[in-house]
């Protein structure tokens, strides 16, 4: 009863916003950064109209202070123009000026590699891969696969280059997908990492400015 009062309410508010007992909780409030933390000696983050602003003259992430394993994350993203690239973190590793680990790439050149998996700072790509290990395990892909993956027009086009993109990634012990505008880019099994925070990155161009809204998660058991 308490469930159909709250969905009556919401529906009456104009609203489709997930109930608590859905399961999602926001990463961000909308008006400041907490819950989060710039493990850099550079870099700012601030909130404007409801999107977290990072701008660096060097490559910084800002990264939640908890950790997460098992879930479903969803966060939306609007690179700046010119060269950009960015990424969202996940089960990652944080450390004084130092964040690495897996990441859903967020590719502004023509390259077009969105969606795709990026080991920072440690084996770098994963998905695609360009020594034939993609997908470390019995269901590995070979580079020429990941290649001919990411040149389809659904995967090459998934990214819109200058508007709000949604991303949503999905962990479930070493299964990991990755969807940009909710095309599966990343179906992955890779067990170097089980839990971590989740991070956005500013890539380090002086003067641009990365764009972060609608960052929520829900944890999977």
């Amino acid at each position: 009863m308490k469930r159909l009062i709250s969905l009556a309410v919401a529906l009456v508010a104009g609203t489709t916003t997930a109930l608590a007992d859905d399961g999602w909780v926001d990463l961000f409030n909308g008006k400041d950064t907490s819950g989060w933390k710039n493990p850099y000696e550079w870099g700012e983050a601030k909130v404007v109209d409801g999107e977290i602003h990072l701008t660096a003259n060097k490559k910084f992430f800002l990264v939640t202070e908890k950790d997460y394993a098992d879930f479903e994350f969803e966060g939306e993203i609007k690179l700046p123009e010119g060269k950009a690239n960015s990424g969202f973190m996940f089960r990652c590793h944080v450390g004084p000026n130092k964040v690495f680990g897996y990441q859903a790439e967020v590719d502004g050149s023509d390259r077009c590699w969105s969606g795709g998996l990026y080991d920072e700072g440690r084996r770098k790509w994963l998905w695609p891969g360009r020594d034939g290990t993609t997908n470390i395990s019995d269901k590995a892909k070979t580079k020429e696969q990941g290649m001919a993956h990411f040149a389809t027009p659904e995967i090459r086009n998934a990214l819109k280059r200058n508007d709000w993109n949604r991303y949503r990634i999905v962990c479930k012990g070493p299964h990991i997908r990755i969807y940009v505008n909710d095309v599966l880019i990343t179906d992955a099994w890779d067990s170097a990492d089980a839990s971590g925070p989740i991070g956005i990155q500013h890539h380090g161009e002086k003067g641009q400015t990365y764009k972060f809204r609608n960052l929520r998660i829900k944890e999977l058991k």
